[in-house]
């Protein structure tokens, strides 16, 4: 036991001097990173709606030039369609998994999908990102 210990402390030591040679903030750089990504947050709207197809061809008329907006408050079953189907700002975590890992991905001015989830279809368009 008191080797395990006397290499843990020398471990440690040698961590510590790395630390300190490279700036303690550069030796924390997997941390920096893990802990900016979950700051990230995205600014999304979307459509959903029940069937693939009618995303589709909800997509196909976005990609034609009709109002996203216009078209979540007619078509989307989710109460956001009211707004447009604007969610606001969201970071990591705050929505299920295929729908956070899409929004994630996408661009600035894009619209991505369509993404099944639970709830059904779901068109996003990226509003901005931070």
């Amino acid at each position: 036991m008191q080797i395990q210990w006397l290499l843990l402390r020398k471990t440690s030591e040698k961590s510590a001097k790395k630390a300190d040679d490279a700036g303690a903030w550069e030796a924390y750089y997997p941390i920096r990173m893990m802990l900016s990504d979950m700051a990230k947050q995205v600014h999304a709207a979307h459509i959903l709606v029940k069937k693939e197809e009618d995303a589709k061809s909800l997509l196909a008329k976005i990609t034609a030039g009709d109002s996203f907006s216009d078209l979540a408050k007619k078509h989307s079953d989710c109460p956001s369609g009211r707004k447009g189907g604007d969610l606001g700002w969201f970071g990591a975590g705050q929505m299920v998994r295929e729908f956070e890992e899409a929004a994630f991905k996408g661009d600035k001015g894009s619209v991505v999908g369509p993404v099944k989830t639970q709830f059904g279809w779901h068109l996003i368009k990226i509003l901005d990102l931070r």
